[in-house]
């Protein structure tokens, strides 16, 4: 009794670490499809709902996203066709595609202190029947992040928190500006203070520019624009670090072909996975290695779709099913046969945790988290 009450406690403290109010930040180190747990792409699909507004840069995302459906031969992350979103469905496995309602108002973030966005977001949230299951709302910037005063930017991260006040169904995501080699030091300064903000603040943010300033293997370029050129202290062009990359790895297996405005195809490839660590990130997956491994004891692996309990792996026989809630309390238990994969439920959301014991006395227990 005491190990189990040991156990849960630990469990508890994990939950309650995953759950609280926290920043996301994505930045180069979720410019990468692993560790990204097939479930998490399953739930995205199934609970987000996206409005995102840009112009052409911010279309680098969407570019990257469009061409990621269907490359299945990519080394490392990839999983299968659940990359597809409703503009460019791709038919899969999981049999959904997750919902942006791209350009879903005209315009970026501006320059300056231009708040139009907002305008724009308040109508269309009050106004257009589309937005009724939005719950999900993302702007991008489109040269903005380099002209700005401090005064611009304080207008922008002010005008955000305040629909976040004025909207606490939908979660806002923030943006810093893409690169810029004629405005590096406004630009720096800019993006640092978005950055700061969103990390004090427990905001959302998808830090556009960090992406776009490290190559897949971790090298960071201090000087460098969005095409991915880089330069040395005098702005003497040295190279573009995407394209150099590109040429050292195979095409369709290190890195796929896309035509993102104003870059180069690795960049798109970048946007594109760290916007699916993004939309995981939102459905409730913590960010963290190995969620998406079978146990080492049972091979069996345990995730939710919507209030279902998935659980894969299953070894013939019969097994005993317990599921705990935060507090350690159990909440729902049955006994299966080892051929049956999914045990329906009408818990509420929240973080649980599944515990499987098979009829030779090993068990499992794996987190899942009920949207």
């Amino acid at each position: 009794m005491k190990t189990t009450k040991l156990f849960f406690t630990v469990l508890l403290l994990s939950a309650i670490t995953t759950v609280a109010g926290q920043s996301i930040i994505i930045d180069h180190h979720c410019a990468k499809l692993e560790p990204i747990p097939v479930w998490a792409q399953e739930q995205a699909a199934e609970s987000l709902h996206i409005a995102y507004g840009h112009t052409s840069h911010g279309s680098q995302l969407i570019t990257g996203m469009t061409a990621l459906a269907g490359q299945d031969t990519l080394l490392t992350g990839y999983k299968g066709d659940y990359y597809c979103w409703d503009y460019y469905p791709v038919p899969g496995e999981n049999g959904s595609c997750i919902d942006i309602d791209d350009y879903f108002k005209p315009g970026d973030l501006g320059h300056n202190g231009d708040t139009q966005w907002a305008e724009s977001t308040r109508d269309y949230l009050d106004n257009d029947p589309s937005s009724t299951d939005i719950n999900v709302v993302m702007w991008s910037w489109c040269g903005g992040c380099s002209d700005n005063t401090v005064e611009g930017i304080n207008i922008y991260l002010n005008t955000m928190n305040q629909l976040e006040l004025d909207y606490p169904g939908i979660r806002f995501v923030y943006m810093t500006g893409h690169r810029d080699i004629w405005s590096d030091d406004t630009l720096k300064r800019n993006n640092q203070l978005i950055r700061d903000y969103c990390v004090e603040n427990n905001k959302v943010l998808f830090d556009f520019a960090d992406i776009e300033s490290y190559d897949p293997d971790g090298v960071y370029y201090e000087f460098a624009n969005d095409n991915c050129d880089y330069y040395d202290e005098d702005m003497n062009k040295l190279g573009n670090w995407a394209i150099e990359w590109q040429d050292m790895h195979e095409e369709g297996v290190d890195w796929y072909q896309c035509s993102p405005a104003h870059t180069q195809a690795l960049n798109g490839n970048l946007k594109a996975y760290a916007s699916w660590w993004l939309w995981c990130r939102l459905a409730g997956w913590d960010g963290t290695v190995g969620t998406d491994t079978p146990d080492s004891a049972t091979g069996i692996l345990v995730f939710s779709r919507g209030k279902t309990i998935v659980l894969k792996g299953m070894p013939q026989g019969p097994i005993t099913v317990a599921v705990f809630d935060v507090s350690g309390k159990q909440v729902l238990s049955k006994n299966m046969q080892g051929t049956t994969d999914a045990l329906p439920s009408d818990l509420k959301t929240g973080v649980y945790f599944v515990r499987v014991q098979t009829d030779n006395g090993k068990y499992c227990t794996q987190k899942v988290i009920i949207k």
